[in-house]
């Protein structure tokens, strides 16, 4: 094989993840920082393949379906290893595990392709679904039940934060249902009525199971992974007056999955394929995949459920990273995902990482010292004003004029795992008031935060963040501590720089104590209060 060129930064590790799935073939290549224990995604392809279009009287992999998977996957392979990844991992899921050819299948791909394929089991399927939904979402303390309706199976997982509890796969996906129940198109209502009941006895032992492990009280959080779901959410989404960035994160309620089954079931195949939200491919399909869902959610009682775009690819990328030591327990992965996403997004904006930490320090010092002076925050604000503070001067990267805004876009676009797409507009629009102007009712960044409560909490965290790179000006650090005092109608900040070296005098802080006095005015339209800043 020729020598491919080292495309990463130094230190990083490049690797390709391969899902053959019953529908459609994902390939992935992920930048594995070793330092941060966490990965980006360089190149993410998907095609439809469909291997379970199966022979209807054999059930094997049809000649047609095997040539249109060879011919993708030999691209996959050429432009991961382009890309220069040290491993292809590839996972063939339930299309090929069911096929009596499956394994010939599996021979010849590491044959002729020298691709070696694990023929992973519904729960292992399962666990590789849970552990890509991992790197992507913070579970906290409340447990969340995953389902990924793929072509050929339906995973259902109940985990949080600490331990997977149930990992089910049952034998229902959209295209299996499609070709064995979907021959007329409008389903009529007969038929309809025998499908839904097909899904529901389908998913019964599974169900029975996820009901079991709850414990008493508990609400589990519904989250929905791959195809089905995210066709469903692009569908709801084009509707809404303000159409999300991104669909990951995205909530729908069970009404909102009712009313657009119902609307998709009504549909000729050709009014379908007109649907702009979703491509032609999708619509084949989306009938049986929205039922399999609606059923799920009715049977497990769910009101709401939230799309998250990660799934089997980077659960093979996690365990990957497991496997090659690269993180101890997936657990620890998991409870560090925001403060990781954060770091990851600040480094490659070549953001200053020791001007970006003493800035978040100041101003979490700020935060713990001024409660109930510069802000009334009881908790959720102090997490969005750190990963502010490490963000806030990545739009110098563009221009470092108004940079500010540039900070803006750069924070609003790019990938923040683990925040709510609320949390993650949050957290942009600190860093975008942090300084210059305060909010204005023109502004994009502020139009977007609409509930009254958030926007205070933008105000005050921003408040803060100016406050505290006001008092980091400097290249090298020169302040040591510094104490809030609650003075009558005003604030103080009183200074201590850091110690001087033997022979050399004391540091003079009047270039901070002017930087800080210049936000008087802002300290004053914010919280009404005079800002002092005493020498001494």
């Amino acid at each position: 094989m020729d020598q491919v060129p080292n495309l990463q930064p130094a230190g990083r590790r490049r690797v390709a993840a391969i899902d053959i799935g019953t529908n459609s073939i994902h390939l992935l290549v992920a930048e594995v920082d070793p330092k941060l224990c966490s990965f980006s995604v360089v190149l993410a392809e998907k095609a439809t393949t469909r291997l379970g279009d199966r022979d209807p009287h054999s059930g094997e992999l049809s000649a047609e379906a095997i040539e249109r998977a060879f011919r993708t996957l030999r691209h996959d392979r050429d432009l991961a290893l382009s890309h220069g990844v040290e491993q292809i991992v590839t996972a063939a899921t339930s299309a090929v595990r069911e096929a009596p050819n499956g394994r010939d299948f599996l021979v010849a791909l590491q044959e002729q392709l020298g691709l070696d394929v694990d023929l992973v089991s519904g729960p292992e399927e399962a666990r590789l679904i849970y552990l890509g939904v991992l790197s992507g979402m913070a579970f906290a303390d409340r447990p969340h039940l995953i389902i990924d309706i793929g072509g050929g199976s339906t995973e259902l997982v109940l985990a949080d934060g600490q331990d997977a509890r149930c990992l089910s796969s049952t034998r229902i996906g959209a295209v299996r249902l499609q070709r064995e129940f979907c021959q007329q198109d409008p389903l009529p209502a007969d038929r309809r009525g025998f499908l839904q009941a097909y899904i529901q006895g389908a998913l019964d032992p599974a169900v029975a199971e996820v009901k079991a492990a709850l414990r008493p009280g508990e609400q589990p959080l519904m989250v929905a992974t791959s195809g089905t779901a995210m066709a469903l959410a692009a569908l709801a989404a084009a509707e809404d007056p303000k159409p999300p960035l991104k669909l990951h994160g995205y909530r729908l309620c069970r009404e909102r999955i009712d009313q657009l089954t119902a609307r998709l079931l009504a549909m000729t195949p050709e009014q379908r394929r007109a649907l702009s939200a979703i491509n032609e491919r999708r619509s084949e399909i989306i009938v049986p995949g929205a039922l399999i869902l609606q059923t799920a959610m009715a049977m497990l009682q769910v009101r709401e459920l939230v799309v998250c775009d990660r799934a089997l690819r980077e659960g093979l990328i996690v365990d990957w990273m497991l496997r090659n030591g690269l993180l101890d327990d997936r657990f620890a992965f998991q409870s560090t995902i925001r403060e990781r996403t954060v770091l990851h997004l600040a480094q490659s904006f070549g953001v200053d990482p020791s001007r970006a930490d003493r800035v978040a320090a100041h101003a979490l010092s700020l935060y713990d010292q001024s409660r109930g002076l510069l802000h009334a925050d009881d908790g959720p604000g102090r997490e969005l004003l750190w990963a502010a503070a490490q963000l806030h001067t990545c739009g110098k990267s563009i221009n470092i004029s108004a940079y500010h805004k540039h900070s803006w876009y750069l924070i609003r676009h790019g990938e923040l795992l683990g925040y709510s797409e609320l949390e993650h507009l949050m957290v942009a629009a600190i860093g975008r008031y942090h300084r210059r102007s305060l909010p204005k009712k023109r502004h994009e960044s502020w139009q977007l935060i609409e509930g009254r409560e958030q926007r205070r909490t933008v105000s005050s965290m921003a408040l803060l963040l100016r406050l505290a790179a006001a008092l980091d000006r400097r290249p090298a650090p020169v302040i040591a501590a510094f104490q809030v005092q609650r003075q009558e109608g005003a604030v103080g900040i009183v200074l201590q720089p850091v110690a001087a070296a033997p022979g050399q005098p004391q540091v003079d802080l009047s270039l901070e104590r002017w930087s800080l006095q210049a936000c008087a005015a802002v300290v004053r339209e914010a919280c009404g209060l005079e800002l002092r800043v005493p020498e001494h």
